[in-house]
């Protein structure tokens, strides 16, 4: 196939890699398992900068079905998931909406089928991971993503990590590369709560590891947690500074922003929210489950953007050096219904995922959608 410049959404940071230019491997060699993958350079932005949602400039697609995740892709296009029959979804620069394939194994029922998506671009051709809920377990996957923009198709699957605890609710799914190159995993406690507690188990924790699905180098414990003691985490970004931010499901009472570190404990189940405990990491910030069961994030400059389901809005965090800087600013509040995913796109704009399909919205005429939001720097 023709080598194109393709956009991968890595956690809001956009990667470019191009197979014939900047990568420091050869493009056609898999990167070794004990060490990241060359990943290119990334968008640039201020060390310090906030940002707002300025216009909707519109939907891009439309007539979804339960879409889950959204990957930029070069020229305008898209790579988008649907969580309950399976299919990955390619929209086209000219707009078209066509199915790329569906994975194989996909069971749904409940908040489980597929979830998240990523794209490795450091391989020829690249490289399609998938998250999602079999009849055993959840499991990560891998496939060649065959084709051009426009005719992409997905190759025969390969199992990169499997055995990660699945129920009907709590199966977190989130998927990105990182800035250091190492694949992110979210997992949810699939309603055992005691495991989000258990350094050796892989529910309710942030997993990091290889292209390859192996322990990444430096993680903590020497096995594939990043962190622990979450209940749902579904949204994973990093901000200029390097600052890795979750997003995560509380159960009655508050949800949370967190800041990711290597090795901490984030208290579930023994806290939700803030506890003022040594042993627990608190959230920088929180809500009322009703104002936000959050889902993905973006970060655009030092901003996080948290797409809100049942609290139907976007909520925008500046952050500085690893904090809050002032009080969380809601948009698009009620205007969209539920939102599940925010992506940052190379031009400083945002992709918004609707989730009105889900079973539990309010489906409108045309959803659900994909929208393009413009963003205005913050004085």
């Amino acid at each position: 196939m023709t080598r194109l410049l393709r956009w991968a959404a890595a956690g809001g940071v956009i990667l470019a890699l191009n197979a014939a230019s900047a990568c420091s491997a050869p493009a056609t060699a898999p990167a070794p398992s004990s060490q990241a993958p060359s990943v290119g350079p990334t968008r640039s932005a201020p060390a310090e900068s906030w940002w707002r949602v300025g216009s909707v400039t519109g939907a891009l697609a439309s007539g979804l079905s339960t879409p889950w995740s959204v990957i930029p892709l070069a020229g305008g296009g898209a790579l988008i998931s649907q969580r309950d029959d399976g299919a990955v979804r390619e929209l086209t620069a000219g707009g078209e909406l066509r199915t790329v394939g569906t994975i194989p194994g996909v069971v749904s029922g409940g908040e489980s089928g597929l979830h998240g998506i990523a794209l490795l671009t450091a391989e020829d051709p690249a490289v399609l991971y998938a998250y999602f809920g079999s009849a055993q377990d959840n499991r990560v996957v891998r496939m060649p993503l065959l084709g051009d923009a426009g005719a992409l198709a997905l190759g025969e699957a390969e199992v990169v990590l499997d055995g990660i605890p699945r129920a009907s609710t709590h199966d977190g799914g989130r998927l990105a590369f990182g800035p250091d190159g190492f694949l992110y995993i979210t997992t949810g406690d699939a309603q055992q709560r005691d495991a989000a507690q258990d350094a050796d188990a892989l529910g309710g924790k942030i997993l990091r590891v290889t292209v390859d699905g192996e322990p990444a180098p430096g993680n903590p414990w020497g096995t594939r947690v990043w962190s622990m003691g979450h209940r749902n985490v579904q949204g994973i970004a990093w901000t200029a500074d390097g600052t890795m931010w979750a997003s995560e499901f509380g159960q009655n009472t508050w949800d949370e922003l967190n800041r990711i570190e290597a090795g901490a404990n984030y208290g579930w189940p023994v806290v939700e929210g803030e506890a003022g405990r040594t042993e627990f990491v608190d959230p920088v910030a929180q809500w009322p489950t009703s104002e936000a069961s959050p889902s993905g994030i973006a970060a655009v400059g030092d901003t996080v953007f948290m797409a809100g389901l049942r609290g139907e809005r976007l909520w925008q965090i500046d952050t500085r050096s690893g904090e809050a800087a002032g009080e969380p600013v809601a948009a698009l509040v009620g205007a969209h219904g539920r939102l599940r995913d925010a992506v940052a796109l190379p031009d400083g704009s945002l992709f918004i995922l609707t989730s009105n399909t889900d079973g539990r919205g309010a489906p409108r005429a045309d959803d659900d959608l994909l929208l393009r939001v413009e963003l205005v720097p913050e004085p």
